[in-house]
């Protein structure tokens, strides 16, 4: 008798949806105990459980876009708004209410949902040009039921943003170098994230450059590639810029996502790779401990991470894959403070999935699939489930 072996996606697509039935029954066990709050009234649905937090956001600008006038505080300084969230997810969602006639709830769950198992499609073929079929397919599993997989199922933009890294991922990969500007023009009016992916093609290109003799690499790809990482570098900034030209404040945006920190340590000026060390002291200094032991422990993890890039596993995934990782690791560095949202900001990094799935162990794959499951769980209780007074936003 033949066995009948299952295509690629359909694997990929069967075991999406198994990740996505273990977070729904997280989500509604939740939605079952969730008090009345600033989003919802008590034991709300599903679909509107789903679409809290950034979620609101989103459905007011698909409602009524982007204000023309900032939000001042008392005290003068720019209040928390809408220009903070990239247009692309809200607009694709107001599409599919216009087309359908599904409220907002339904409809920017729906994307989000189709976004992530296009971006698990994607994933599966960036690793499969570089490991065995089972380790690629075991990192799908672990990308489906990874700690913050329940944004693939909520009204977030991260799972288009997830979709679109791993493309540009491939394009790379394939050297197709002129698919990834309409690519990264998309995912710059995502979340932000061009100017990592800016710098990954410059390092992509240095690359080539340095291995020209034993691989080719002609004048005229060295222009385009060139071009690329020019133009991601422009969409990477391009939002600041019509946040300014809209509003009249040529610094808008950056006033606005300055404004969620401010809670944190008050209203100061981007200075780039000062965010962490600002962390590293509030965090500690918070719960009583010296300051010195929050930098030496930033410092562990920073090392720490650029060392697991040159792990051999690491190596296996190609160098595309660990130029992503760096460029977005430093981005990370640069421009964020990391605070109760740090699990969220850090999902486009799901790549180093392919490398956690390299043992063969059948014990460590269930211990590590049953880890990721509970770190869900508690993600979700300390981060989306809303108890009074909630400090620790998704």
């Amino acid at each position: 008798m033949t066995r009948t072996r299952l295509p690629w996606w359909l694997k990929v697509t069967l075991v999406f949806l198994l990740g996505r039935a273990v977070s729904t029954v997280m989500l509604l066990v939740l939605a079952s105990q969730q008090a009345e709050n600033a989003w919802t009234g008590a034991q709300p649905s599903l679909w509107d459980f789903s679409t809290i937090w950034d979620g609101r956001w989103y459905n007011i600008i698909a409602e009524t876009g982007y204000p023309h006038e900032l939000p001042y505080t008392d005290d003068g300084h720019v209040g928390e708004n809408a220009w903070a969230f990239l247009p692309a997810y809200p607009a694709i969602v107001r599409g599919l209410m216009a087309i359908t006639g599904l409220p907002w709830s339904i409809s920017g769950v729906l994307i989000s949902v189709l976004f992530a198992l296009a971006a698990s499609l994607v994933f599966y073929k960036v690793l499969i040009k570089h490991v065995p079929a089972q380790q690629a397919l075991f990192a799908i599993v672990l990308f489906a039921v990874s700690p913050v997989s329940p944004l693939f199922q909520l009204a977030y933009a991260e799972s288009m943003q997830l979709f679109l890294i791993a493309l540009v991922i491939l394009l790379m990969q394939r050297k197709l170098y002129g698919w990834v500007i309409p690519v990264v023009i998309v995912l710059s009016l995502t979340r932000p994230g061009a100017l990592a992916v800016a710098l990954a093609i410059g390092l992509h290109w240095i690359y080539r450059y340095a291995k020209r003799k034993r691989s080719r690499f002609p004048t005229r790809e060295r222009v385009l590639l060139a071009s690329v990482a020019l133009i991601s570098a422009g969409a990477g900034f391009a939002w600041m810029f019509i946040a300014g030209w809209v509003t009249g404040v040529p610094t808008a945006y950056l006033d606005t996502e300055l404004a969620w920190r401010s809670a944190y340590i008050g209203y100061q000026e981007l200075i780039p790779f000062t965010p962490w060390i600002h962390a590293a002291q509030w965090w500690t200094t918070s719960f009583g401990y010296p300051e010195l032991g929050g930098y030496i422990l930033l410092g562990a993890l920073v090392l720490g991470f650029f060392v697991f890039l040159f792990t051999p596993a690491m190596k296996k995934l190609g160098v595309d894959v660990r130029f992503w990782l760096a460029s977005y690791a430093l981005y990370l560095l640069a421009v964020f403070f990391p605070q109760s949202s740090t699990f969220r900001l850090l999902a486009p990094l799901f790549p180093v999935l392919g490398a956690i799935a390299a043992p063969k162990s059948k014990v460590y794959r269930v211990i590590m699939v049953v880890l990721f499951i509970v770190l869900q769980w508690g993600w979700l209780l300390i981060c989306w489930r809303i108890d009074g007074y909630d400090w620790s936003p998704p």
